[in-house]
């Protein structure tokens, strides 16, 4: 009884199966980041041209004037509000009322009524009354300089605690709002998630001296050129090295 024997496959298809086995597999190209080394240049070109930008936080900011207790008003009523409204409706609070004291002889509906229309105004006309009557309370009517202090104060998390201990005492602290978030990891400096991660990743990775102006910088830059949908990377003053991470669209 004979046995069948295995038909060999032909050589040349042989041959070319192994080459392409053998073949290395290509590999997406990590786009470049902006460095830790490089971050302090970026910085002092947006330093530089951020007086042009004629932004809402820096407008905010002026009317703010350094005063802690502006600076943390201020911050409660930017959560979740447009940069343009806060920058509108902070400085017509002030003008009623720029200390806590003062603050306290409105009522509530007052209040509500000189903040609108920014995001939640009632609620956050309440929040203002209780941190007022707690600065009074608590800390002698001054609002304290520590992070841990200040988020005993209702209405207030780490962005306003950190941006109040930067803006408003000159402290080390990195404020992580969306635009701070969003613009770190576009250049790569952090990959995160979340803003709290964010914050994270860059005390770990930006340089301690610029902690302070960070915020204030980014913020400009958000509000007018590296904006969330199509940025405007033609008139990007750092666009040569941006490495536009997560960017489909711009202008």
């Amino acid at each position: 009884m004979s046995t069948a024997k295995e038909i060999p496959r032909p050589r040349a298809r042989l041959d070319a199966d192994s080459a392409r086995s053998r073949k290395p597999v290509a590999r997406r190209k990590r786009p470049s980041i902006i460095l830790r080394t490089t971050v302090g240049s970026i910085l002092r070109t947006l330093r530089r041209e951020a007086p042009a930008w004629n932004a809402p936080v820096l407008t905010l900011m002026a009317a703010e004037r350094g005063d802690p207790f502006l600076t943390l008003v201020g911050c409660v009523l930017s959560l979740r509000t447009k940069d343009e409204t806060t920058a509108v409706a902070a400085p017509r609070l002030f003008e009623r009322a720029s200390t806590p004291a003062a603050m306290l002889e409105l009522d509530v509906s007052e209040i509500a009524r000189l903040i609108y229309p920014v995001g939640f105004y009632r609620t956050k006309a309440q929040a203002i009354h209780s941190i007022c009557r707690d600065l009074i309370d608590r800390f002698g009517a001054e609002v304290p300089d520590r992070i841990d202090d200040l988020l005993t104060l209702k209405g207030v998390g780490r962005k306003t605690a950190n941006l109040v201990v930067t803006e408003a005492f000159g402290k080390p602290g990195i404020c992580v709002d969306t635009h701070v978030h969003r613009i770190s990891n576009r250049w790569g400096l952090v990959a995160a998630r979340t803003p709290e991660q964010t914050e994270t990743a860059l005390r770990q990775t930006l340089p301690r001296r610029y902690w302070i102006e960070y915020n204030s910088l980014l913020v400009a830059f958000g509000q007018t050129i590296c904006q969330p949908v199509s940025p405007w990377c033609s008139r990007c003053p750092i666009a040569p090295r941006c490495p536009r991470i997560g960017v489909t669209h711009s202008r």
